[in-house]
């Protein structure tokens, strides 16, 4: 077939090899002429370019330069969003001439007077899309990496969990009083000064970075509650996550996005100054309710921004008569809603991810006069031991567009080792909520029919599932018990008995019984039954017993959706207290009442005794009411608890 170019006789005309060689460029070029003059201009050809409105641009970077001001001087850094190909100009003659020309007044005034600390511009990059954050985070983050499945694998640094010791909270006039301080309380005092200081390290630490990245988003999936969160940070990896974690905007909603109502400073990468008042170490985490802001210095462990946001709902939502939850969240197919309560490693994130129950949420809620939302737009997932056969959502989930933190690959297929703690037990895994097939979008629904409070019995005499009264689900959910699990925060090895407040005292800020009043306020209100399972160890205590087997306790969880458990025949658990059904389908009779699965029945009710004391120690802090319930509820929550004879 002819082509219509006959190179033959192109090649056999005269004028020699020079002659030639011209002719053949001059063919190639008619048919495929050139685009760019140079390398660095067909590159800039590779993308293509929204039209922007400058008005809302302008609107937009003029809101993140004040939240970079300093508070020593007034006026903030000039900023703009995303890198223009004109800022930096190129080497070669041909393009840096056509930039030059291209340069406007302002990015000239750049040159000159841009942040508070007079060096380079600060380029901030302004919701990047997460093909961006990836290429980001590869070209300046030697830990950034590509898993074989997609995944964007990276590393925390020092801190491979949270530092609770280190959070500080301002006591300002307007809520010192709701904040719940003292004995057992989490918050920390700092005073204002301190605060300031801290806040004007982190924020001259940002300004004198070649890049910072800031994002905006949303949380509380329920318009009428949400609040704007910004993120101001210096890792690319840390605004993927909490790209991931908030709610993502709109473009509409991202153009009217204005001023932030609480905004994080991300400077984790640089240390407090430890001879700071109030100061016990080079990390601290900052909160002040006055200025709607939070200052992270000394670690970049991404969860303490997440943590950041919640404590900050459990402030604001039960001010406003919504209660705010440290739950997982489920919908059965006839609206039937179930809440899990539970810290990391209870099994909350997991039981909550069920293939026949579309999910609300893994780990944040709020419960108000219309139902349950998430606070959240994402999961944070542990990825220790994670196995495709025990859960299936979460491993199918981590794709391109999913963090995975601290964990071990193979250097050639890029495979990870889930089993791994070579870096830390922690090693999680964030992710968009939409990546959980089933996931109920938006993430709302009706009051919650069932309140399964997940603990992790260490000590392998609480039985896999009772039923509970309203004065007992406050009494264990003001308790909290459970065993800390491994990495979940710095310097815990192996698994031990604790107690936390609400299942997530290092998040609370007013007293817990202000929670547990609402939560039996509603609960009453709506019909909800409450459950406690146990997901620790049984037949003895951690070391000498074994732990549940998820099977059972899925099936437990079946038999409370289908009704079963409610018309279930039950015992009396002695000491507790506790009503234990006789029979589950599908779960060993034998491991229902505790004391049947333990060999040594001295050593039973020995440790039996021990916890029930345990439990009566720590809630001498709590049996007061805590102002927020009357002193004839204080007793009767108080007397749902253990009993020794």
């Amino acid at each position: 077939m002819s082509t219509g170019l006959n190179l033959s006789s192109v090649v056999g005309k005269e004028g020699g090899d020079g002659k030639r060689s011209d002719d053949l460029r001059r063919l190639v070029n008619e048919a495929h002429p050139p685009r760019a003059s140079d390398l660095e201009e067909l590159q800039g050809l590779q993308k293509t370019q929204k039209e922007r409105d400058e008005a809302k641009d302008e609107k937009r970077q003029e809101s993140i330069a004040q939240t970079l001001r300093s508070k020593a001087v007034n006026a903030g850094p000039r900023v703009i969003t995303k890198e223009p190909r004109h800022l930096y100009l190129p080497q070669s003659p041909r393009s840096r001439a056509k930039a030059e020309a291209e340069q406007t007044d302002v990015v000239r005034e750049m040159f000159h007077d841009m942040s508070d600390v007079g060096l380079k511009p600060v380029v901030v990059y302004h919701n990047l899309t997460v093909a961006e954050y990836y290429e980001h985070a590869l070209k300046y983050e030697k830990s950034s990496h590509i898993t074989s499945t997609g995944a964007l694998a990276t590393l925390s640094g020092a801190k491979t969990g949270r530092s609770p010791k280190d959070k500080r909270v301002v006591k300002d006039p307007e809520s010192m009083d709701d904040i719940w301080w003292g004995k057992g309380s989490p918050n920390f005092e700092m005073d204002e000064h301190t605060f300031r200081l801290n806040r004007e390290r982190a924020v001259d630490y940002l300004n004198m970075l070649d890049r910072i990245y800031v994002f905006d988003g949303f949380a509380g999936w329920d318009p009428a509650s949400r609040l704007k969160i910004r993120v101001v940070s210096a890792r690319p990896y840390h605004a993927l996550f909490m790209n991931n974690m908030l709610i993502r905007p709109s473009e509409e909603e991202l153009a009217e996005f204005g001023t932030p109502d609480f905004t994080i400073y991300n400077a984790g990468a640089f240390p407090a100054n430890r001879y700071t008042s109030y100061m016990t170490s080079s990390s601290s985490i900052d909160v002040s309710l006055e200025h709607k802001e939070m200052i992270i210095l000394g670690t970049q462990y991404a969860g303490e921004m997440k943590k950041g946001v919640f404590s900050l709902m459990n402030y604001w939502l039960p001010k406003r008569g919504i209660l705010s939850l440290h739950s997982g969240c489920n919908v059965g197919q006839g609206g039937d809603v179930t809440m899990f309560f539970g810290l990391s490693g209870t099994g909350k994130t997991t039981l909550s991810a069920d293939p026949k129950r579309p999910l609300i949420g893994d780990d944040e809620h709020g419960w108000g006069d219309t139902g349950v939302f998430n606070i959240e737009g994402g999961c944070y997932a542990k990825a220790i031991g994670l196995k495709r056969e025990n859960e299936p959502e979460i491993f199918d989930a981590i794709k391109f567009g999913t963090i995975l933190e601290n964990v071990v690959f193979d250097d050639e297929t890029r495979v990870v080792d889930y089993e791994s703690n070579s870096i830390t037990e922690n090693t999680r895994a964030s992710y968009p909520i939409e990546f959980i097939d089933n996931a109920h979008i938006p993430c709302v629904a009706g009051h919650p029919k069932n309140i399964i409070m997940l603990c992790c019995d260490a000590f392998g005499v609480l039985p896999p599932v009772s039923k509970l009264t309203k004065e007992q689900a406050m009494y264990y959910f003001i308790s909290g018990y459970t065993a800390k699990v491994a990495g979940t925060e710095m310097g815990v090895t192996e698994p031990e008995a604790t107690f936390s407040a609400c299942f997530g005292s290092a998040f609370l800020m007013w007293h817990p019984t202000k929670y547990a009043s609402m939560l039996a306020e509603k609960m009453e209100k709506h019909g909800t039954t409450a459950w406690l399972i146990n997901t620790g160890w049984t037949g003895g205590s951690y070391g000498t017993g074994y732990r549940f087997k998820l099977r059972h306790t899925r099936a437990i969880v079946d038999a409370i959706h289908n009704g079963e458990l409610l018309e279930a025949e039950y015992e009396s658990m002695p000491v507790f207290n506790l009503q234990v059904p006789k029979a589950v389908t599908n779960v060993p009779t034998e491991v229902l009442m505790p004391s049947n699965s333990w060999v040594d029945k001295e050593a039973y009710n020995n440790t039996l005794a021990n916890l029930a004391g345990l439990f009566k120690e720590n809630f001498v802090t709590y049996q007061d009411g805590g102002g927020h319930v009357t002193p004839d509820e204080a007793h009767r929550i108080l007397a749902a608890g253990p009993h020794m004879a």
